[in-house]
This record gives structure tokens, C-alpha cells and sequence, in this order.
């Protein structure tokens, strides 16, 4: 197997010059760069990036820790284009990109911290991450600098940094646009109770019901866990007793279940019941009616923690959190009722 010291003696040039090559130094020569690598091809050199990342004095791999992926509804593409937009930022610059997908056994064997600990990772983003997790914790905690998405980060640790959209302005406009059309006999399908986004966007909720001179106990709250199955038993459960004008959701996944339990019940959508989503899935400009919902850009959110970890990681900045615009997509799902 070819080594750096083949390479740079067929090249003509030092070692050092051979690995400032692969580290994207500035004052090595195209030309000399081009040599370089047709030297490495023709020898079949490849470098050895856990190697160099262990001998150099910085860290040159940034890790993307993604909870629940393994676990996830094919029709919720959320996780791959975060990874999307992650990888088109990571590709353009200096650093490497290692990915963990993390399912509840495997959290229990290895924490986050032993994970970016044994593979040298200089960094990381969290996503699908819940703040009552005791990793999440540890790894704050740390030195280790790290973004996690649809989390305020609210410590003191300079190294920390989040992404989200404004979830409780989210929550706010999409429940407004319901009841800016009559709507008033609403049923919230919120998601796991404990969760940051859940909380925030049940915090819009009741700023907009408040401002409409209701309050949050004038309505139902199921809790579906995010689920779409979930989502379709207590709908369908609840129809069975009530008829709500509209079903507000705190996900897409758990709208397509709703919908599921409307048709079923002989109901149509949204002449005898409106629906509301939050995500804007691929599949939800396809549902019958297509799916009023809150946007959410996930591969900008995405490339927007990929530029803040680098940022914090080379000390342009300290701790903040970012928001990433959202827009309420109005489609076929929602009827304006008769004014009383």
C-alpha cells in the first residue's frame, strides 16, 4: 500500500507539502496540487483521515448526531435534507463529515461525548435530541463546540450554539388563520408533550387564542407523540363523540392520520372538518385536499447549523441561536366559516 512519503518522492516535493495538499493549505501551487493528486491516483494513495486527524493539532471532523432516524415514517424526509444541507456546507469547506444515526439501544452503549471523544470530532449537530436526555446533557456540558437544531440553547456554555424557526410565531400565525376564518371549536394534536418545539408552538397557540378573547382550555388537546398512527386513533376516537370545525396539528405526519380518521368517519375535508399541518412534507401539497401547513426549510436549517458550528469551532463567535424564516403555505384543507 502506497504511503504520504511514495507520493511526495514521486511528486517530487516534501511530505509536508503532500499533506498541506489534503489539508487545503492556500500556499500550495495548483499546479503542484494537480501533481499531487495524479501522483496519489496513479499510486492508489489514500490519506488516512482518522490518522490525520489524531496526529494534527485541530480537529478536522465535524460529527452530525441524528436521533430516531432509524425509526422514522418514510414519508418524513425532515432528518435527510438537514443531512442535505449539513453536507453541502461541511463539502465546501475544510472539515469532514461523520454521521451517527442513534437509536435508543445504541444511545445506551455509547453517549455523545465518548462518540466525539474516541473519533477526534471537533464538533457537532444534534437533531431529534430532547432536553430531558441525560447525553444531551453530558454534552453541553463539555468543551466540545456544538449546535443543536429545534432547541433554545439556554446555558452559559460559549461552545453552544441552535437552529430552529420561530415555532411559537409558527404556532401563532397558523392557529390566527384558523380562527381569522370562524374557526373556534378547535382540537390541538400536539406532539410529545416534553419537547421544546411542542412547548413553543402550544405557546403561539395560546397567544393567538388569547387575542381572540379565548383561552386554551376553550379547546382539546391530544397528545400524539408525533405519531401519524397515534395521531389517527385519537382522532378517530374523538370524532366518535364530537365534531370539531377543525383539527390543528402539531406535525404534518400526525395531519395525515387526522385526515385518515375524518374520510373514514363519512366526513369531508375541510367542508365538514378543516385541517392544519406543520412541516410541509413532500407528501403534503399531494393530500385530497392538499395540506395547509407551516414550511419549514430543513436543508437551509441545515447548512445554517453546518456555518455556526464553524463559526464557534474557530472562535468567530460565541453561543446564539438562529432563526430560519418559515411561511404558512395556505392550501385546500381549510373552509372560512359563516361569521355568526
Amino acid at each position: 500500500m502506497a504511503t504520504i512519503k511514495d507520493v511526495a518522492k514521486k511528486a517530487g516535493v516534501s511530505i509536508s507539502v503532500v499533506s498541506k495538499t489534503y489539508n487545503n493549505y492556500v500556499d500550495v501551487s495548483e499546479e503542484t496540487r494537480q501533481r499531487i493528486f495524479a501522483v496519489a491516483k496513479e499510486l492508489n494513495y489514500t490519506p488516512n483521515i482518522v490518522a490525520k486527524n489524531l496526529s494534527s493539532k485541530k480537529q478536522m471532523t465535524f460529527g452530525l448526531i441524528s436521533s430516531g432516524v432509524l425509526n422514522d415514517n418514510i414519508k418524513d424526509n425532515n432528518a435527510f435534507d438537514i443531512f442535505k444541507g449539513v453536507y453541502r456546507e461541511i463539502s465546501e469547506s475544510r472539515f469532514e463529515l461523520s454521521i451517527n444515526l442513534i437509536d435508543t439501544q445504541k444511545q445506551k452503549q455509547q453517549s455523545y461525548v465518548q462518540y466525539c471523544r474516541e473519533r477526534n470530532i471537533g464538533g457537532a449537530i444534534l437533531q431529534g435530541i430532547r432536553t430531558d436526555d441525560p447525553y444531551y446533557k453530558e454534552l453541553i456540558d463539555t468543551d466540545i463546540p456544538c449546535v443543536v437544531l429545534d432547541i433554545m440553547n439556554e446555558t452559559e456554555n460559549g461552545m453552544i450554539g441552535s437552529v430552529s424557526i420561530n415555532n411559537a410565531q409558527a404556532g401563532k400565525e397558523i392557529t390566527l388563520y384558523l380562527l381569522e376564518r370562524n374557526h373556534r371549536n378547535l382540537v390541538i394534536i400536539g406532539g410529545t408533550e416534553e419537547t421544546y418545539v411542542n412547548k413553543e408552538r402550544m405557546k403561539g397557540v395560546e397567544e393567538a387564542l388569547v387575542a381572540h378573547g379565548m383561552k386554551l382550555s376553550d379547546v382539546d388537546v391530544l397528545d400524539a407523540d408525533f405519531s401519524e398512527e397515534t395521531a389517527y386513533q385519537l382522532s378517530k376516537a374523538y370524532l366518535q363523540k364530537k365534531q370539531p370545525t377543525a383539527f390543528l396539528c402539531f406535525s404534518d405526519l400526525m395531519a395525515f392520520g387526522v385526515m385518515s380518521a375524518v374520510k373514514e368517519a363519512g366526513l369531508q375535508i375541510p367542508e365538514d372538518v378543516s385541517v392544519t399541518g406543520f412541516d410541509d412534507l413532500v407528501f403534503s401539497s399531494f393530500t385530497q385536499p392538499p395540506l395547509t401547513t407551516i414550511q419549514q426549510d430543513f436543508v437551509e436549517i441545515g447548512g445554517v447549523a453546518a456555518r455556526l458550528l464553524q463559526d464557534i469551532k474557530e472562535n468567530k463567535l460565541e453561543r446564539q441561536h438562529i432563526w430560519v424564516k418559515h411561511q404558512l403555505m395556505a392550501r385546500g384543507s381549510v373552509r372560512t366559516l359563516p361569521s355568526d
